[in-house]
């Protein structure tokens, strides 16, 4: 039953609340298929913003004055926002981080110091440079095994390959929920539930997954959870760290510094409790108030209706550019969405991004920070369209039209 006090959804008014999306480029209004890189921003988030600098600026958790009060509470309700929105068990497991990097740097670097030479991590071919880079660097120092779950033509992930890889010595897995290069939706469920049963502690990259579907970190039983603010609708430099209470508590300090200490001597320190044990120094206060204030946004709509929308729109524009002889799609999952990547036979994704600026139409070309990725299909690069919900079926009918342009005009 669809819940009354939900706005309803029209994609009409919702670009009303993105001011960016009322620009023009090139003479052209802007279509924004960049959404994988960073979204645009409401217009509720622009006002907070402005907001906190013009009128509430203070450092926080230090002051007895007003305005220090006034932001650390906002600052701490933010993160109960964030709590609920993802469903923790508590606000103490949400660790504010500069984005999706940072958290896996953060779990990487901690966590990592309670293994062992000879112990594995496992990621996946699909991943991200920032979900490869630092269990490398941790798999160096600590002397660790680092394995790679393989994937298919279609890209997606051999399950079978999987749990034959997972044994007693798998200490962590840490892969991503949606691909970013291909839109790949990954089983996380079954993943964690495979890697639980061997003792691995789980991470999930949340970075392409938040803003697309509904995140129960508790029902997914995930260890770790990582998402950066500014690709949902917040701003950029925040981040957020979701780990399971009794993970972190054991784990030591990420940094040291102001904030994430009990008591200091010059003989040694006591840390503080979750979760300021890793908020060392001052954080990006903005940053979170504003998070809180995206995700607020996010809320006011079914969660349901937005998936279905977004999926529909990728549905779409990949059936349309199937059309085309000389497109190959890169990324074809069953279960995939909001990214669309192809390349064009002959033609270098570069050339076919700059005449799609030109046209007035934002697309990513290149590797994607997913090298090893494009490695395995053998190419250089692909043009990536990724939607949010304020995109339209009409502006795919553009964007497909200017491709077919780029196309005879680079041919």
């Amino acid at each position: 039953m669809e819940n009354p006090s939900k706005r309803k959804f029209n994609v009409r008014d919702i670009r009303q609340d993105f001011p960016a999306l009322r620009q023009q480029v090139y003479g052209k209004n802007l279509i924004y298929f960049d959404n994988g890189a960073t979204s645009q921003k409401p217009q509720m988030v622009l006002d907070a913003i402005n907001q906190y600098y013009s009128k509430d600026n203070a450092n926080i958790h230090r002051g007895v004055h007003h305005l220090s009060q006034k932001a650390t509470n906002e600052y701490e309700e933010a993160r109960e926002i964030i709590r609920r929105f993802i469903n923790a068990e508590k606000k103490e497991e949400i660790i504010f981080t500069k984005g999706t990097t940072d958290g896996i740097n953060l779990v990487a670097h901690s966590f990592g110091e309670l293994l062992s030479a000879g112990d594995e991590i496992m990621i996946s071919a699909m991943e991200h440079h920032s979900n490869i880079v630092p269990w490398q660097m941790l798999a160096e120092r600590k002397k660790l095994v680092l394995k790679v779950i393989p994937i298919n033509k279609r890209g997606e992930l051999i399950m079978e390959d999987f749990q034959n890889m997972l044994s007693p010595k798998t200490k962590l897995v840490a892969v991503t929920h949606i691909s970013n290069s291909l839109g790949t939706i990954n089983p996380v469920e079954e993943i964690i539930e495979a890697a639980h049963a061997v003792g691995a502690k789980v991470l999930i990259d949340g970075a392409q997954s938040v803003q697309h579907t509904k995140v129960d970190v508790t029902a997914m039983n995930c260890d770790f959870f990582v998402f950066s603010g500014h690709k949902v609708f917040g701003p950029t430099g925040i981040g957020v760290l979701y780990g399971k209470e009794a993970i972190l508590d054991e784990m030591p300090p990420y940094q040291g510094g102001g904030d994430m200490i009990a008591k200091v001597t010059f003989e040694r320190t006591t840390y503080n409790e979750l979760p300021f044990k890793f908020e060392a120094g001052t954080p990006h206060i903005a940053g979170g108030i504003c998070l809180g204030t995206a995700l607020n946004y996010l809320e006011q709509f079914n969660p349901n209706e937005l998936e279905e929308y977004e999926r529909e729109l990728t549905e779409y524009a990949q059936e349309m550019l199937e059309t085309f002889e000389n497109i190959r799609l890169i990324g074809t999952a069953k279960n995939k969405t909001s990214v669309v990547a192809f390349t064009v036979d002959g033609i270098h994704p570069f050339d076919i991004g700059t005449l799609l600026d030109k046209q007035g139409i934002a697309v990513r070309t290149g590797h994607h920070c997913t090298q090893p990725l494009m490695d395995f299909y053998q190419i250089p690069g692909t043009v990536r369209a990724s939607f949010a919900f304020y995109n339209t079926r009409e502006e795919i009918d553009q964007f497909i039209a200017a491709v077919e342009k780029s196309i005879s005009m680079l041919g």
